[in-house]
């Protein structure tokens, strides 16, 4: 990325703005904390596919950033670690046109939470939750990323990888809720893909549309095989 256009300073901060709001609708409690997952969850990781590795993180942070001033959060380490989930589900989530050093990072980040996870005294007695991290690992090393919906389940797995291994080192929890979690977090993380997916398909859609009659295709990277239109005949 050499430099920014209007057109994609534009749409990052109409993605920006999306995902603030997004970010105040609560889903469902954290398990532990007292934190909610958002709505945000679904949308904030398709903003690399649409801006890139770069500018999609960068989307997902400053919305993060915008709402933790506006809640007026205190500047620990413990809170702004939380921040880091969503940048590296967005970052995993990149498009597909990038080079081959987006792709080792994209394996090296989940492949370096199982090594920190297990590398705790508590998360080595807890070592098979770690084991969830394999699979945004397999994706990309065996190329299935062209999918969006297993770019979807990489995505959120990595956020999972990152946002639990700065739980363990901060607040720890015990072995026996680690493993117990297990079932939990392979439904729910299917449920957010499910949603990452359909954020992404719905977004593609409404982008593709509007590309037809504007410049957004200059913006934004469109994926057409992921519009619905593609598959509608009156389109």
């Amino acid at each position: 990325m050499k430099y920014i256009s209007r057109k994609q300073f534009l749409f990052l901060g109409i993605f920006t703005l999306l995902s603030v709001l997004a970010d105040n609708v609560n889903i469902a409690k954290i398990i532990g904390a007292e934190q909610s997952f958002t709505l945000f969850q679904f949308l904030g990781p398709i903003a690399g596919g649409f801006l890139g590795s770069v500018l999609g993180p960068l989307a997902v942070l400053l919305a993060e950033s915008i709402n933790f001033i506006a809640y007026g959060k205190a500047f620990t380490a413990i809170n702004l670690l939380r921040l880091l989930p969503m940048v590296v589900a967005a970052f995993y989530f990149g498009t597909l046109k990038e080079g081959k050093q987006y792709n080792k990072i994209k394996i090296a980040i989940p492949a370096a939470c199982m090594a920190l996870f297990i590398a705790h005294p508590i998360g080595r007695t807890a070592w098979p939750y770690a084991l969830f991290w394999l699979i945004p690992v397999t994706i990309r090393l065996g190329k299935l990323s062209n999918s969006a919906f297993l770019r979807s389940l990489g995505a959120t797995f990595t956020a999972h990888a990152v946002g639990s291994t700065a739980f363990l080192y901060s607040i720890g929890l015990s072995k026996e809720v680690w493993l117990g979690l297990i079932p939990v977090v392979a439904v729910e993380r299917l449920l957010f893909a499910s949603g990452i997916f359909a954020s992404y398909v719905a977004m593609t859609t409404v982008l593709d549309k509007l590309s037809r009659n504007t410049a957004v295709k200059e913006a934004v990277e469109i994926n057409k095989k992921n519009s619905l239109l593609s598959y509608l005949p009156f389109s």
